[in-house]
C-alpha cells in the first residue's frame, strides 16, 4: 500500500492500515486540515468538490463531504465532474476553495485529493506545507451541532463548462461544424465520457464514435494517455473512417490526439498546436515546464513572442504565466492552460481551440503535425545509493557544462543549440531523472547516455 502526502494534496492506494494507504482515517484527517486552512485563510466556509469515476470515488466523496460539514463548511458537490470543471466552479460559486477527488492518470487502485484555493487554482508550496502541518498536529476543530455545514448537489456543471468553452472568442463553432469532422474518442470509462460527447455535439461535430465512455471507473487500459496505452483507438483509426481521435485521462485535464492513420499526434504537440493557433490570433508570450518540447519555443519565436520555461509542476507553470503575461501555456503531457478561460489545465478548452485550428487549417491532422518542428524526447533515470549527495552530483554536472546555457531553477537543464538535457532529482528516492530532446530519438538517447556516463564518473570520483 502507498500513501503520499505532498504539498499539492494526498494520494495513495485504497485500503491497508492508516498512514500506509489511502484509508478513510487518512481522508478524514487530511480533509479536516484543509477545511480548517480554508476557514483560517479566507474566512469563507464554502468548498466545492467533484470527482472522477473511480470505483472508490463515491466512498471518498462521502467521507470528504461529511468531514467538511463537520467543520461547519457548506459543501457544493458537483458529483461526477472533471478537474477543470471544479476549477471553474470555485470562483463561480464564490467558494473558499475546492477539492478534486481524482488520482488523475494513476491506475484504478489509486485515488487522491487535489486541493484548490479560492481562485480555483492549485494551492502554493507554502500553503500545502501549512495544511500538512495542520494534519500532523491535529490542528482543526469541529463545529457544534447547530453550526454544521450544509450540503448542495449541483449536477449540471459540465453543461456550464461546455457553454463556457463555446463562449470563448477563439473557439469557432461554425468553422468546426463546416468541416464535418468524423471523430472517435477514448474517455477511459471516466468522466470524459460525460463531458466530451456533450462538448463535441455543442461544437457541431455530428459524427462521434465513443470508446470507453461509460463512467463506471473500470479503466479498459492504463489510463495515462501515452501511445502504448492507446492501441484500441489507434487500430480503429487505421481503418480510415475518421478524421482524428481524441483521448483524455480520467479527470480530463490531459489531452492528446491521434492522427487519421492511427499514428500519435504526440502529447507534447497538443500544447504546441493550440499555442500556434492562439498566437496567430492573439500575439504574446508562452510558458511550459522545463521538461517539455522545444517546439513550443520555436513556434512562439516564429510568431514574434517570447517563451519562458518554468519549474516542473502546474502551479509553477501558472506562476510563470502570470509573471510573463503569457497568452497560452501548459505542460508537455497534454496539459493546455488558457488564461482567457482560467489558470488550469483544461482538455475541454484544448479541444475547442484545437478543432478550431484544425478546421481553419483546412487539411488533415497529420499534415498539421508535419507543419511543426519534429523533436523527440528520451526519458531515463539513474538510481544512486542513499548515501550519495544528489545535489552535489548535479552541481558537478553543472560545472562540467558551464560553457553551455544552463537553467537551474529546477534541477539542471543544459542546452546544446536545439538539443537539451534536463536532470531532476526525485523528492522521495535517490534517483536522478534525465530527460533529453533532439531532432532524432537516437541522438536524444545518445545525449542522455553521455550525461549518465558523466554522472557515474562524478560518483566514482567522490
Amino acid at each position: 500500500m502507498t500513501l503520499i502526502k505532498s504539498i499539492s494534496g494526498i494520494r495513495g492506494t485504497i485500503g491497508g492500515k492508516p498512514g500506509e494507504g489511502l484509508t478513510p482515517l487518512d481522508v478524514v484527517k487530511f480533509t479536516s486540515a484543509y477545511g480548517a486552512w480554508v476557514i483560517q485563510k479566507t474566512g469563507n466556509a464554502k468548498v466545492v468538490i467533484g470527482r472522477d469515476a473511480r470505483i472508490s470515488g463515491e466512498m471518498i466523496n462521502k467521507l470528504v463531504s461529511a468531514t467538511l460539514q463537520g467543520l461547519g463548511i457548506d459543501v457544493i458537490d458537483l458529483g461526477l465532474s472533471t478537474t477543470p470543471t471544479v476549477e471553474l466552479a470555485v470562483p463561480l460559486e464564490k467558494a473558499g476553495g475546492g477539492i478534486i477527488l481524482t488520482a488523475s492518470h494513476n491506475p484504478i487502485q489509486w485515488n487522491a485529493l487535489k486541493l484548490l484555493n479560492d481562485k480555483g487554482e492549485f494551492i502554493s508550496d507554502s500553503e500545502g506545507k501549512d495544511i500538512l502541518t495542520k494534519a500532523e498536529q491535529d490542528d482543526f476543530k469541529f463545529a457544534e451541532v447547530k453550526k454544521l455545514g450544509s450540503y448542495t448537489l449541483i449536477e449540471d456543471y459540465i453543461d456550464r463548462h461546455v457553454a463556457h468553452v463555446l463562449d470563448l472568442e477563439l473557439v469557432d463553432k461554425e468553422a468546426i461544424a463546416a468541416r464535418n469532422f468524423k471523430v472517435v474518442i477514448d474517455c477511459v470509462n471516466s468522466t470524459g465520457g460525460i463531458a466530451l460527447p456533450k462538448l463535441l455535439k455543442a461544437l457541431g461535430v455530428e459524427h462521434v464514435e465513443e470508446m470507453y465512455c461509460t463512467p463506471d471507473g473500470h479503466f479498459p487500459h492504463n489510463p495515462e494517455p501515452l501511445p502504448e496505452n492507446l492501441r484500441d483507438i489507434s487500430e480503429k483509426l487505421k481503418k480510415g473512417k475518421f478524421d482524428l481521435g481524441i483521448v483524455v485521462d480520467p479527470d480530463v485535464d490531459r489531452l492528446c490526439f491521434i492522427n487519421e492513420d492511427g499514428s500519435p499526434f504526440g502529447e507534447e504537440y497538443t500544447l504546441v498546436a493550440v499555442a500556434d493557433y492562439v498566437l496567430s490570433q492573439t500575439p504574446g508570450n508562452t510558458v511550459s515546464n522545463m521538461s517539455s518540447t522545444r517546439a513550443l519555443r520555436d513556434v512562439t519565436e516564429k510568431r514574434k513572442g517570447q517563451y519562458q520555461a518554468a519549474a516542473v509542476g502546474e502551479v509553477n507553470v501558472v506562476n510563470k504565466m502570470k509573471e510573463t503575461n503569457a497568452v497560452i501555456g501548459g505542460e508537455g503531457n497534454g496539459g493546455v492552460i488558457y488564461p482567457e478561460s482560467h489558470y488550469g489545465r483544461d482538455a475541454l478548452v484544448g479541444i475547442g481551440l484545437f478543432l478550431s485550428h484544425l478546421a481553419k487549417f483546412g487539411k488533415s491532422i497529420s499534415m498539421l503535425r508535419a507543419s511543426y518542428p519534429n523533436y523527440h524526447i528520451s526519458k531515463n533515470k539513474i538510481e544512486l545509493t542513499p548515501e550519495i549527495d544528489v545535489d552535489q552530483v548535479l552541481e558537478a554536472i553543472k560545472k562540467k557544462y558551464a560553457k553551455h546555457p544552463i537553467n537551474d531553477i529546477d534541477g539542471v537543464k543544459i542546452e546544446f543549440d536545439k538539443e537539451w538535457v534536463h536532470l531532476r532529482k526525485s523528492n522521495t528516492e535517490p534517483i536522478i531523472r534525465i530527460y533529453s530532446e533532439s531532432e532524432s530519438l537516437a541522438t536524444a538517447e545518445h545525449l542522455a547516455n553521455k550525461i549518465i556516463s558523466d554522472i557515474k564518473e562524478v560518483v566514482t570520483a567522490s
